[in-house]
């Protein structure tokens, strides 16, 4: 693949794939891709173009399988306006499948995990819950088909909304939430910027029916793993609830964005946000640190 790079941009690129997280083939290649565009979108970028990554059992699954989750990668990919440009496969026994994706970004104008600053206000685009629901799938709950389609709405719908107000405001901070969850990367995000981040948890948006199942015991291990790394250097309000809490570091896939919004600049970023039918959940501030106090406080 050979590509014309515009005058005055920069290249971002990466890489995501994992297994299954539904059951239906073309929502996985969708949800996939999504998933790894946010990554560009996350720093106010543009997918240019993208190569698939295929790991397949040919011998235990028939081809329409991989054809329908090729299809759903396509679709997203489309969507975002990059242009799908082949990729690789290999023989596996376990079903994975992910992109490469390269972008284009102002090199003097894109957003990242260092750039929130005192006083700059959180919003998040999309509601916490995917790891949660995704393990209710997988153990074929009574009610797995409507799960599946409300994971699906939530994990293949693409953050461009969230991209185009990184890029057209001018935001210096923000990140996806993946599979650190969000309590995971607001801890990373407050880490790199070397502030503090309260989070209200009364505004954080949960997807219906997540909280059920995680106290069903459907907290997937890799949010139980996110909680036990992370909670010893968060602070905690006293009395609040552990499964709100748990969710807090549920493991995303194809998650939000969380972004840092100057006070001056919230009115116009909901407005954006919303217009475009996404969420702008107003979910925590940025504050200066005190001391060796932690980055994060649950409150």
């Amino acid at each position: 693949m050979v590509l014309s790079i515009p005058s005055g941009k920069a290249l971002v690129q990466t890489v995501d794939f994992f297994t299954p997280i539904v059951n239906d083939p073309y929502r996985f290649g969708r949800i996939a891709a999504a998933n790894a565009l946010s990554d560009v979108y996350a720093m106010g970028g543009t997918p240019w173009s993208t190569m698939n990554i295929v790991c397949f059992p040919i011998k235990t699954l028939p081809g329409t399988v991989l054809t329908d989750i090729l299809r759903g990668g396509k679709d997203a990919v489309e969507e975002a306006g990059a242009v799908p440009s082949g990729g690789h496969s290999v023989e596996d026994d376990e079903l994975k499948y992910g992109l490469a994706v390269t972008g284009l970004v102002d090199p003097d104008g894109f957003a990242s995990n260092r750039g929130v600053r005192p006083g700059d206000e959180l919003l998040l685009t999309k509601p916490i819950g995917t790891g949660v629901l995704a393990t209710a799938v997988k153990g074929e709950m009574s009610d797995a088909d409507a799960m599946e389609e409300l994971l699906f709405s939530v994990s293949g719908r693409l953050n461009k909304a969230g991209g185009d107000v990184i890029h057209e405001l001018g935001l210096k901070g923000a990140t996806d939430i993946t599979g650190f969850g969000l309590g995971g990367h607001l801890l990373e995000l407050a880490e790199a910027s070397g502030v503090a981040i309260d989070l209200r948890i009364n505004t954080v948006p949960f997807i219906d029916g997540a909280y059920d199942m995680a106290s069903m015991g459907m907290l997937p291990a890799g949010s139980i793993c996110n909680r036990d790394f992370y909670l010893p250097k968060v602070t905690v309000a006293s009395g609040l609830d552990e499964i709100t809490r748990d969710l807090v570091f549920d493991a995303q896939t194809s998650g939000g964005l969380l972004l840092a919004v100057a006070p001056d600049k919230m009115d116009e970023a909901i407005r954006m946000l919303e217009e475009a039918g996404d969420l702008a959940a107003h979910v925590g501030t940025a504050r200066r640190r005190d001391g060796d106090e932690p980055h994060l406080a649950l409150v």
